[in-house]
Parts: structure tokens; sequence; C-alpha cells
């Protein structure tokens, strides 16, 4: 409870509320009642989907990337005088974060849904809200790994900017023949397997999609990442060394 009270007020900010609702009317403006008509129409849209998937995997990712370095004294400190398990604070501070993101990805999903004229259908746009959910919370994962493992703002961001460019490059999007020594970098990518998720949500009886993916390998491996760069930034903390 302590770090969602300390960390609500960063969250739903009025100026974070503001980027998220603008940010959403603005690709909603962009993409103002997509057509997939025709060839191009249907490429405009699968950008849109692209975009979603590429926003919402940036930002929770960078969010989660600070928390521990920068509470790493406070952290070292406590856990010296043993005031908490350090299980009990890590399920504390990354799940605090969790319901507030959550709830701005729900605003700015439904915003660009509506406004882009996305495929129609109350299920369609449950699956996509869903989706994008779980590809926040995998993004998360990420930044959280990637924090503990470093706990240096500095040094994370750097690794961070490259992991995340990578996982975009070999999103799907903009490239489909990746050579093989490089082709496994395309299933670490969260955002490759929300592209597909989307992809297959909005596309699934459609035959010229160039990536109608599988839908259940595409959510398993989203699963997966949820659990086990958490896993890894828990590892990674518990081997921390605590000085006085």
């Amino acid at each position: 409870m302590r770090g969602f009270k300390e960390r609500r007020h960063e969250y739903m900010s009025l100026m974070r509320v503001l980027q998220m609702v603008l940010s959403a009317l603005l690709a909603g403006s962009l993409w103002w009642h997509s057509k997939t008509s025709t060839f191009r129409q249907l490429q405009d849209q699968e950008g849109l989907l692209f975009f979603m998937g590429v926003f919402w995997g940036y930002f929770p990712l960078f969010t989660a990337l600070f928390t521990f370095p920068l509470e790493r004294p406070i952290l070292m400190k406590e856990r010296a005088t043993d005031m908490y398990r350090l299980s009990a604070y890590f399920m504390a501070r990354t799940l605090s974060d969790l319901p507030i993101e959550i709830g701005l990805t729900i605003i700015f999903v439904v915003i660009v849904y509506l406004m882009a004229n996305l495929r129609h259908g109350f299920l369609s746009f449950i699956y996509t809200i869903l989706a994008v959910c779980l590809d926040v919370t995998a993004s998360q994962g990420v930044g959280f790994c990637i924090g503990a493992a470093i706990m240096d703002v500095q040094k994370a961001s750097t690794l961070a900017s490259v992991i995340v460019l990578g996982f975009m490059l070999a999103g799907g999007y903009f490239i489909q023949n990746i050579p093989p020594f490089i082709g496994w970098v395309k299933y670490l990518s969260f955002q490759a397997h929300t592209y597909k998720i989307l992809t297959y949500i909005q596309y699934e009886d459609a035959v010229n999609v160039r990536l109608h993916g599988d839908l259940a390998n595409s959510v398993l491996a989203l699963a997966v990442m949820v659990v086990a760069y958490r896993a890894i930034a828990y590892i990674s903390l518990r081997r921390m060394k605590i000085s006085v």
C-alpha cells in the first residue's frame, strides 16, 4: 500500500493523464475511421496496431526501469536492519504500479479504438484491451529486470534503449525475413508478440495479411515474459550486496 500511495500521484498527475489522452487523440486523428478496403489502407491500419504495441511497450518499460536503481539506498538500509522481507518489498513495488498503468492503457485503447474504427464487435474490443495490457505487463517486467540487474540509472537507460530498439525493429512490421543469426530476437520481443495478437484479433477472417500469427503461442510467450523477467529481477535483487 505504501508503494501505491507514493506513486499514485506520480502516475495520475494531471500532466500524465493529459499526455495519454492527447497521444490517444493524436493517434485516433491520424487513423480516423481507418478502412481495409485496399492493400494500402490495410497497411495503414496495421501501422496503427504496431504503434499501439510499441507505444505501450516503451512507457511502462522506462517507468519500471528506474524503480529499483532510484530506491537502492533506501532498500539497502532497510534490508540491512531487517525491516521487511525482500519478497514483500518486491511484490509491493512491482504490483503497486500495475493498476494505474493498466487504467491509463484502457483509456488510451478505448479512445484510439473508437476513433480509428477498428474491428466492430465487443469481443474484439475486449481482446484488444487485454492484449495491450499484457504488452504493458511484459514490458514492465523487462524494465524491472534491467533496472535490478544493473542498478545504475544511466547504464540501465542506455542498455534499455538498445534493447527496445532491437525489439521494435524485429517486431514484424519493418522486416519479415530476418537473418538466422539474429532471428532469435523476434522471439524475445514483446512488441512482436503483441503485434501478432492484435493482427490476429483484427483480421482473423482475412486472407491477405502479412502476419496472421499464432495467437496461442504469442499469448503464452507474453505470459512467460511477465513471470520470467520479474523472476530475474528478483534474483538480481537477492544477489545485491547489502552494506550498512
